[in-house]
C-alpha cells in the first residue's frame, strides 16, 4: 500500500461556469481540470487516490477512473461543507496511510513540488499543514494566523480582527494531515454555524487544542486558484501556456513567438524543434528533433519525424505520421496517412487514408479520393512514384514505385511501377470559335 493518500474533492457543480458539463471536466490544455490535478498527486512517489463527487455524476467518476484506474470513487449525496466532503470517502481513510492530503478537483495549476511539500511537512512532525498563499487582495479569504513557524489560526474575514484583517497570508483550502491523527480529527468537527456545515478548517483549532502540532506551507497565488467561471477558465489556461511553452523552450526547442503557439498537455517536441508564429497543437502530437513547424499550421494526434518540414499553414489531422525529413507545404491536409522518408506534398493537396513511399512526391492540387459516401478506401503510392499537380486517385487504388502520373489525371486503376499513367479527356482545338461565340453573343 502507498503512504500517501489523496483526497480529491470533485463534487461541485460550478453554476458560474454557465454549462452542463461538470465544472472539473471543462479542460485546460486539453486536459480536464480533474484529471490536472490528479496528474500533480501521482507524480511523485506511489499514491492512492480517492475522488468525491456528487450524486448522478458519472461522467465525473469516468474521467477520474480515466486518468487513474486504481482510484476509489465516493459519493457525497448532501453537500455540508468540505470535513463533510471528506468524509464520504471515510472508507478510504480506514488504511493505514502516513500522509492523507486534500485537494480540489477545480485547481489545475497545483504543482507536484507543492505537494511533495506539503507531505514533507508531516513527515517533519506536523500533525496538519495548510498550503497558503500571499494575496494581491486578500479580501474574501480566510487569513493564516502564524507564530514562530507554527499555524496558530485559521480566521475566516467575517470573524477576523482588524490586526488579522492586514494579514497577506491566505487559506487555500489544501491540507495534509497525519493519516493516524486525522479520523480522530474528523469525528470532532462539528456543525455549529450559521449554515450548519462541518468545515475542515475547524480541524486546526482542535489539533492545537490537542497538542497536535500544525504549519504552514506557501505557493504561489496563480497556482493555488480554484476555477469558478469562464473568465477565471480562461486566466488558468494562460498560465499553463506559459508553463508549457517555458518547459518545451528549456528543453531546446525554438519558439519565434512563443504568445502565439498553442500546446496540450501531452504535446512532445523533441531538441532543436523550430515553431513559428501562430501554431497549434492539438492532442496526441509528437515532433521529433531538427523538426520545423512553420507559421500558421494546426497539428493534432500526429507524429513528425526528425527534421521534417510541415506549413506554413498545413493542418495534420489523426493518424497523420511523416518520417524523417518529409516535406508538407502551404495548405496541405493530410489525415491517417503515412508518408515515407524524404517524400513531399509541398503545397494545395489532400492526402487521406493512405501511405506515401520515401522520396515519393505529389504535385499540387492532388487529391486522394478516399470516400465513397459509405465506407473510406485506401492509397498507395510507392517510393520514389511522382503524381503530377491537379490529379485525382480515386481509391482503392495502387501507384507503383517509381510511377509517373500526368498532370491533371483521374487514376481509377492500379498503376504499375515505372509505368506513366495518364487518365483525362484529350485535348481539342477549334479554330475561329471564340471570334463566332462573341459575335452571336453581341448580337444577342
Amino acid at each position: 500500500m502507498a503512504d500517501t493518500l489523496f483526497v480529491v474533492l470533485a463534487a461541485g457543480e460550478g453554476t458560474r461556469m454557465r454549462s452542463a458539463l461538470p465544472k472539473v471536466l471543462h479542460k485546460i490544455a486539453g486536459r480536464e481540470m480533474l484529471a490536472h490535478v490528479m496528474a500533480a498527486a501521482t507524480a511523485g512517489a506511489e499514491a492512492d487516490i480517492a475522488v468525491v463527487i456528487g450524486p448522478d455524476r458519472e461522467d465525473v467518476a469516468a474521467c477520474a477512473r480515466a486518468m487513474h484506474p486504481g482510484c476509489k470513487v465516493f459519493v457525497q449525496t448532501d453537500r455540508l461543507g468540505t470535513a463533510h466532503a471528506v468524509l464520504a470517502a471515510r472508507e478510504a481513510l480506514k488504511a493505514d496511510y502516513k500522509h492523507v492530503v486534500v485537494l480540489f478537483g477545480d485547481t489545475p495549476l497545483i504543482t507536484p513540488a507543492t505537494l511533495e511539500r506539503m507531505v514533507s511537512a508531516i513527515d517533519e512532525g506536523a500533525g496538519i499543514a495548510v498550503l497558503g498563499f500571499e494575496a494581491e487582495n486578500p479580501s474574501g479569504y480566510g487569513r493564516l494566523v502564524t507564530d514562530a513557524g507554527e499555524l496558530t489560526a485559521i480566521v475566516e474575514e467575517k470573524d477576523a480582527s482588524e490586526s488579522e484583517r492586514a494579514i497577506t497570508l491566505c487559506n487555500s483550502g489544501v491540507m495534509a494531515f497525519s493519516g493516524q491523527l486525522m479520523p480522530n480529527l474528523l469525528d470532532q468537527i462539528g456543525n455549529d454555524n450559521a449554515k450548519g456545515e462541518y468545515y475542515l478548517t475547524d480541524a486546526v483549532a482542535i489539533a492545537r487544542a490537542l497538542d497536535v502540532k500544525t504549519v504552514s506551507r506557501i505557493a504561489d497565488e496563480t497556482e493555488v486558484g480554484g476555477v469558478n467561471d469562464r473568465i477565471q477558465l480562461a486566466a488558468a489556461e494562460a498560465v499553463m501556456q506559459q508553463r508549457l511553452r517555458e518547459a518545451a523552450m528549456a528543453s531546446g526547442v525554438t519558439m519565434r513567438d512563443p504568445e502565439s503557439v498553442y500546446m496540450q498537455h501531452d504535446t512532445k517536441l523533441g531538441m532543436d524543434v523550430i515553431v513559428e508564429q501562430n501554431v497549434v497543437f492539438g492532442p496526441g502530437v509528437s515532433v521529433e528533433s531538427g523538426a520545423e513547424i512553420r507559421a500558421f499550421s494546426h497539428l493534432e494526434g500526429c507524429h513528425v519525424g526528425a527534421n521534417a518540414q510541415v506549413g506554413p499553414y498545413a493542418r495534420l489531422r489523426p493518424g497523420a505520421d511523416l518520417d524523417a525529413r518529409v516535406r508538407i507545404g502551404n495548405f496541405v491536409e493530410i489525415k491517417n496517412a503515412h508518408l515515407g522518408e524524404g517524400a513531399k506534398v509541398n503545397h494545395l493537396s489532400y492526402v487521406g487514408d493512405a501511405s506515401v513511399g520515401a522520396t515519393a512526391n505529389i504535385g499540387a492540387g492532388t487529391i486522394t479520393c478516399n470516400y465513397d459516401g459509405v465506407s473510406k478506401h485506401k492509397t498507395e503510392i510507392g517510393e520514389g512514384a511522382f503524381i503530377g499537380s491537379n490529379s485525382s486517385l480515386v481509391a482503392p487504388v495502387r501507384i507503383g514505385d517509381g510511377a509517373y502520373i500526368g498532370s491533371g489525371s483521374v487514376i481509377t486503376k492500379n498503376v504499375d511501377a515505372e509505368t506513366l499513367a495518364v487518365g483525362r479527356a484529350r485535348q481539342v482545338e477549334i479554330p475561329g470559335w471564340v471570334a463566332r461565340w462573341r459575335s452571336k453573343d453581341k448580337a444577342k
